[in-house]
């Protein structure tokens, strides 16, 4: 079909692309299980389209307090922050100078305008931004760990939670969609083609019954000339502007 929705739809697609079955590809099994991975793989990396904004949760252990660190699952591809810590509610309390400041600011609200609130809250996050700052983090996707350079002991507790804002890398056996996107379908059909050409190339100038020669040779550089100008149109078109993030 058309508009695969599946793993194998989408190889059967691409095989069609290429002239299956009046032609015979001649590709592996495995190597076109290999080749949709390495455009998934590129898919994942410029496509926008391939990932999502999440913020996700995470209740804190002890195991966590002791490493220094927070495990992410395999599709993370990116950490923006963690939400800022100063949200906490433990230390503040009647004498805190934040819940003394923000209570005059709700009784004067009934009689000023909301503008004045809006100022005051502005000032306060700037005056928290200076003296406070974010915590600094460190993520690398390879390792799956969020490092976070804070003092664990003080700052967090067994059982409190963290929201990390993060980019997500969508899985297409949940979204089937995925593998009827445009261009990864070119590309996959590119890569299919480039592998069948590769394996053309070892019976060069070999005449099959009937006269026909094998010219695998020009099948391959078919096949590059084509990957080229995709891989420069998803990095021109496709893919996200550089954003600040770890990972």
């Amino acid at each position: 079909m058309a508009n695969p929705s599946s793993r194998q739809g989408l190889i059967d697609y691409c095989l069609r692309e290429l002239g299956h079955p009046v032609i015979e590809i001649n590709v592996d099994d495995d190597q076109l299980e290999d080749r949709v991975d390495e455009a998934i793989q590129l898919y994942r990396e410029f496509h926008y389209d391939a990932v999502e904004f999440v913020y996700l949760k995470h209740e804190v252990t002890a195991n966590n307090i002791s490493q220094k660190y927070i495990e992410l699952n395999d599709n993370i591809i990116g950490v923006e922050k963690v939400i800022p810590f100063t949200s906490r509610t433990r230390g503040i309390d009647l004498f805190d100078v934040r819940y003394q400041i923000l209570l005059n600011d709700l009784y004067s609200i009934q009689s000023t305008d909301i503008i004045y609130f809006s100022q005051i809250k502005t000032q306060l996050e700037l005056i928290n931004q200076l003296l406070v700052g974010e915590k600094p983090i460190r993520f690398n996707r390879h390792m799956n760990r969020l490092f976070i350079d804070m003092d664990w002991d003080d700052d967090v507790s067994v059982g409190e939670f963290l929201i990390v804002q993060c980019y997500r890398a969508l899985n297409p056996d949940t979204f089937n969609d995925v593998y009827n996107d445009y261009h990864l379908k070119k590309y996959t059909a590119a890569l299919i083609k480039k592998q069948w050409g590769n394996n053309l190339k070892k019976f060069e100038g070999v005449q099959m019954p009937g006269g026909v020669t094998l010219n695998g040779q020009k099948i391959y550089d078919e096949a590059v000339e084509e990957l080229k100008e995709l891989r420069q149109e998803v990095e021109s078109v496709w893919q996200l502007p550089i954003n600040m993030f770890v990972g």
